[in-house]
Order: C-alpha cells, then sequence, then structure tokens
C-alpha cells in the first residue's frame, strides 16, 4: 500500500482549514486517513506560530516507512527543518497551450494585415484611387460634353465681338463710299434751302416795291403838297 502525507481539507466555505495526514494515496482527498500529523490554516497571518503545526516525530517515522508528502507539505517540512526540497526548474510551466499560441498567432497576423493595409493607403496618393467601371466610361462621356459646351461658348463670345467690331473696324473703300452716300442725300436738301432762300428774297423784294409804290403814288395824288398851299390861301382870304 503506497502512503502519502498530504492536505485534507476541512473548515467552511470560503473559510478553509486543513489537516496534516497520513493515509493510502488511493482515498480520496476529504476521505479515510491512518493518522492526524498536523494542521494547517492559511486564514491566519504568515508569521504567525498557530499558522502550521507539525508532528516532527511522527512524520519522521512515517517518512522513514515510506511515506511520500505532497509538494506543499514538503514546504512545510523544509520551512521547519524535517526534510528539505529540491529547487524544481520548469521553464515550460509558464508556455501557453497549443490554443493559446494559435489565438495570439491569427492576433498578430490581423494586426499586420491592418498595418499594411494602412501604409498602402497613406502611400499611395489621392489620384491613384481605385474607379470602378462606371465612373471610367462616364468620365470620357462628360469630358466631351464639357468640350463641346466650351466650343460654342467660345464661337458665341467669338460671334458676339466680331459683330461688336465690324463697325469700328471699316475698311478705307467702305467708309469712301459712306460719304458720297451721305453726300448725295444730303444734296436734294441744300438745292431746296437754296431755293427757299431765293423764295425769301423775292418776297422781301415785294414788299419793299409795293411800299416804294405807295411812296410814289402818294406825291401823285398831292395830299401832302396841296396841304400848306390851300392852308396859305384861306390865310390871305381871312
Amino acid at each position: 500500500m503506497a502512503l502519502a502525507i498530504r492536505l485534507a481539507r476541512g473548515g467552511a466555505k470560503k473559510r478553509p482549514y486543513y489537516r496534516i495526514v497520513v493515509a493510502d494515496s488511493r482515498a480520496p482527498r476529504d476521505g479515510r486517513f491512518i493518522e492526524k500529523l498536523g494542521t494547517y490554516n492559511p486564514l491566519l497571518a504568515k508569521d504567525s506560530p498557530e499558522r502550521v503545526k507539525l508532528d516532527a516525530d511522527r512524520i519522521s517515522h512515517w517518512l522513514s516507512v515510506g511515506a511520500q508528502p505532497s509538494d506543499r507539505v514538503l514546504r512545510f517540512l523544509d520551512a521547519a527543518g524535517i526534510k528539505e526540497r529540491a529547487a524544481r526548474n520548469n521553464p515550460k510551466k509558464a508556455e501557453p497551450g497549443e490554443k493559446a499560441k494559435e489565438r495570439v498567432e491569427e492576433r498578430a497576423k490581423r494586426a499586420a494585415d491592418a498595418e499594411a493595409a494602412a501604409a498602402e493607403a497613406a502611400a499611395a496618393p489621392a489620384e491613384e484611387a481605385p474607379v470602378s467601371e462606371e465612373a471610367a466610361e462616364q468620365a470620357p462621356a462628360d469630358t466631351a460634353d464639357l468640350a463641346a459646351e466650351e466650343t460654342v461658348a467660345e464661337e458665341a463670345a467669338a460671334e458676339a465681338s466680331a459683330g461688336e467690331e465690324a463697325p469700328e473696324e471699316e475698311t478705307p473703300a467702305e467708309a469712301v463710299e459712306a460719304a458720297e452716300e451721305a453726300s448725295a442725300g444730303e444734296e436734294p436738301v441744300e438745292g431746296a434751302a437754296e431755293d427757299t432762300a431765293a423764295e425769301g428774297a423775292e418776297k422781301a423784294e415785294q414788299p419793299t416795291a409795293e411800299a416804294e409804290g405807295v411812296s410814289a403814288e402818294e406825291p401823285a395824288e398831292g395830299s401832302t403838297e396841296d396841304a400848306p398851299a390851300e392852308g396859305a390861301e384861306k390865310a390871305e382870304q381871312a
């Protein structure tokens, strides 16, 4: 029969209390045991003498007959100087399992992909952004429409400017023809003015002639000349 010196749990919920016992290694933890060898109260301070109590003589006896202490009991025995505990070195104790390693690798891969995408987006200029096929098809049509509208606007502006500048930019021959037409159109007006001037002169001469006739006729009538003679005769008669 394999013997073990180990802890047997007692106490209440969340208030543990342990007994140090020697029992069959096949028995349950809190089951039957052969002998009680001490107590362990984890609720007490580490420097308290009541925290760990050991029966050194009985423990030495059971160790001599082949009982194997558990790792926790061996720590107590080493601290009490009953049996030395060899140092253990387990470099793989803190190493994560296979599933944990896979999760870590997956996270690292996702982070690397995200960083690469961010670097590409920052390095690529804004003009080289991917353009969809529909946008690429619509772009030439839009540019053609804009070019046609610009040409129509330029032609309209050129026609307007030509229409405005045409009268100002007459050739010498056209200027001479325009002057001749203006003079030809004014000649009848000048002739009419001369006729009207001649008629006015004739009319002005007629009143003078009539006036002269009147003045000539008045002496003929003798009204003015006979008046002094008649007055003189009347004075003599009186």
